[in-house]
């Protein structure tokens, strides 16, 4: 079956960004290429079951079982040595990819305490765009009951496209409700 926002992409999407960019093939119009999502988890130096726990929410919320992170090097301030697990990861493509993006867009960033909507400054120079969530509380799939503590993330899409407009476009196209008119 194909995810909603992949059919959505193709039959509304590519057309409409292909009149407003005068795009001569629907293969030159920008397209998500995956969504990583990563969990810093920084106690889990001290308590490796915190990064258990962070990991579980991982695979609940992305349906995919985490890569864990490790550290690159020593920092002494933190209490870090090189090597010690300090987070986990997720790269999502496909099938995947749309059902994450849909769920985040419809049923996540409405579930937000007071929302406003998203920065649109947030695109790096060749397009892709990076969202920080404060807790994984948000996801319906996670049971708030059994949650020991509130564990922020990042959500980087990574967009295939020539400007930063025509990311913003897309992203705009799909549903991610952004602050304010335009891109920068």
């Amino acid at each position: 079956m194909v995810p909603r926002l992949l059919q959505k992409y193709k039959e509304e999407i590519v057309p409409e960004l292909s009149k407003k960019f005068s795009y001569k093939n629907v293969l030159q119009a920008p397209r998500i290429v995956k969504v990583v999502v990563n969990m810093g988890v920084g106690a889990a130096s001290q308590d490796i079951k915190i990064l258990e726990q962070a990991m579980q929410d991982l695979t609940v919320i992305t349906g995919q079982k985490p890569a864990m992170t490790r550290s690159r090097k020593a920092i002494a301030n933190f209490k870090i040595r090189k090597g010690l697990p300090i987070g986990c990861k997720v790269t999502l493509r496909g099938a995947r990819m749309y059902e994450f993006l849909d769920r985040l867009v419809n049923v996540a960033l409405p579930r937000i305490r007071d929302f406003r909507g998203i920065s649109d400054r947030a695109f790096d120079e060749k397009g892709s765009y990076s969202l920080g969530l404060k807790e994984q509380a948000i996801f319906p799939e996670i049971n708030i009951d059994k949650m020991t503590r509130t564990q922020g993330m990042d959500v980087i899409i990574n967009i295939r496209s020539n400007s930063k407009e025509e990311s913003f476009e897309l992203l705009k196209l799909l549903g991610m409700p952004f602050t304010k008119k335009g891109a920068e």
